[in-house]
């Protein structure tokens, strides 16, 4: 990536940011597996801390809001999956089965099997 420059308001002397030319320009050098990676693994971690498994636990506990990360999740690993490469595919492939238990486990009611968040995509999940 280029570094990006950053200027400061001549009429607020507050520094802005980078320009979005020079945003474009360092996204455009960012290879496409690396920008699906990088979404897949914050879907992951925003999932994981809706389900409870982060620090603060049961405070943070939205089984409604992790329940659309996940099924994001499952769209994006299945739709890419073939673009990406198994192996970069796999490790995302697996990480999204966790939480599926995961969210499983913490379910007061768990969904039949198949009806889980994902499992649309990637079929039913059992531990």
């Amino acid at each position: 990536m280029s570094d990006a420059t950053s200027s400061t308001d001549s009429t607020t002397g507050l520094e802005q940011g980078p320009g979005f030319d020079d945003i474009t320009r360092d996204i455009a050098d960012v290879p496409a597996v690396e920008v699906i990676t990088t979404v897949a693994v914050h879907l992951m971690s925003a999932a994981a801390v809706n389900l409870g498994l982060a620090e603060g636990g049961e405070d943070q506990k939205d089984l409604d809001e992790a329940r659309k990360l996940i099924q994001a999740l499952a769209g994006l690993i299945t739709a890419s999956a073939t673009e990406i490469s198994s192996f970069h595919a796999a490790p995302l492939r697996d990480g999204l089965k966790s939480l599926q238990l995961a969210f499983r486990e913490a379910s007061v009611v768990p969904d039949e099997p198949g009806q889980g968040p994902g499992e649309k995509y990637t079929g039913p999940v059992y531990g």
